[in-house]
């Protein structure tokens, strides 16, 4: 059944790419980024001192439109000082969506807090605000202008939505669930770059986000991230550190606390400098991309492609299919990869993990039901 019905998908998928095996996601490159790198090797600026980082920081955060980005060696880092410069303290919740990568849970870990899983919605795949309001109702409270959890005893201090896919999450509404409850909007948009929400970019609507630039995302640093604020005394202090938190000095190394060695090497931002500028038309092409799916998929019964939410306009940085119940995902999973179509699940949930099954959590039905019905099909931007 499942060869029958998915065979013309496979020829049809790889005939578009012309190629026998077909990765999920590989970066895009040509002769801008040889030309930045190069330079970079020819100069002898290839560390984490240069021109081309103090280019990318600016070429992206006028991209989206935010006063500072500071660029860091991943979207993990990019969190952790996140939550860090927001004022998320050790044994503090920090509530966040239990469907999404482990780079959102581990940097809470890393910040010394305790992850609090919440569920999605299926409109957006992401942090579901208004079950997330009729949670906090029933298991917290206020006192003396802090949240806590009745049932734990510790301060609920932020949330962090994740824009799944680049598909942006309803952030008006939850904009009004951290006001209402005093917490602190910290954005993980490590796969929206290019992805907006009412005509703003994601990354632009927390106290303080985070970005990543991974190999296999709309535009990459080979490995980075970016710390995106509005708060010019925050992000001098991510910028101080990730940079060790050594004080300025001509010859002294004098650090004023516990730092980290977070910084993007220049080599890695003269790839982002060149990424940079293609940015729409990647989004473009991967635009283009979900309309080639659409139509494919209409010939697949028990199939629908997932589609970005209102009020976006959304990146579609990974393809997305939705499976019927009736249809085993993993025969589907199977089917793909074993015919040279390289397609995947959804992450593992949070909580089905042993490093994070007793953290605190509501119900998360619809995380669960989509688990199930996920599949990521190759959506490199090129047609």
């Amino acid at each position: 059944m499942i060869n029958e019905q998915w065979s013309s998908f496979v020829q049809t998928v790889k005939k578009q790419y012309n190629q026998d095996f077909v990765p999920l996601h590989e970066p895009t490159f040509n002769e801008k980024e040889l030309e930045y790198v190069t330079d970079c090797v020819k100069t002898g600026w290839v560390s984490s001192v240069g021109a081309y980082v103090t280019r990318f920081e600016e070429d992206l955060a006028k991209m989206v439109g935010v006063k500072r980005a500071v660029a860091v060696v991943n979207g993990t880092a990019a969190l952790h000082i996140a939550l860090k410069v927001v004022g998320v303290q050790p044994n503090e919740e920090v509530l966040m969506p239990a469907l999404t990568f482990i780079a959102t849970a581990n940097a809470i870990s890393y910040a010394g807090a305790v992850p609090h899983f919440v569920d999605v919605s299926e409109s957006t795949l992401g942090l579901d605000p208004l079950k997330l309001d009729s949670y906090l109702a029933k298991i917290a409270v206020k006192q003396n202008g802090v949240l806590i959890n009745k049932e734990t005893g510790r301060v609920i201090r932020a949330v962090v939505p994740m824009h799944t896919f680049g598909h942006p999450v309803e952030l008006d509404e939850l904009i009004t669930v951290c006001e209402k409850y005093n917490l602190t909007l910290v954005e993980d948009a490590a796969e929206s770059l290019g992805s907006y929400y009412k005509g703003k970019h994601t990354g632009s609507f927390g106290k303080v986000n985070a970005m990543s630039f991974n190999g296999n995302k709309i535009a990459t640093t080979g490995g980075g991230g970016a710390i995106l604020t509005d708060d010019e005394a925050l992000a001098d202090y991510a910028k101080h550190l990730t940079t060790t938190a050594k004080v300025p000095h001509k010859w002294e190394y004098v650090h004023d606390e516990i730092g980290y060695n977070y910084r993007m090497p220049n080599i890695n931002a003269a790839l982002g400098c060149a990424q940079l500028e293609k940015v729409n038309e990647f989004v473009e092409s991967k635009r283009q991309l979900t309309t080639f799916y659409k139509k494919l998929v209409q010939e697949l019964p028990g199939v629908h492609l997932f589609e970005e939410p209102r009020d976006t306009k959304s990146n579609y940085w990974l393809q997305t299919l939705l499976l019927d119940a009736s249809i085993e995902r993993d025969e589907v999973l199977a089917y793909l990869n074993d015919n040279g179509v390289m397609s995947r699940p959804i992450w593992q949930p949070m909580h089905y993990l042993e490093m994070y099954k007793d953290c605190p959590r509501g119900d998360l039905a619809v995380v669960e039901n989509l688990n199930k019905r996920i599949v990521n099909v190759p959506s490199t931007p090129k047609l």
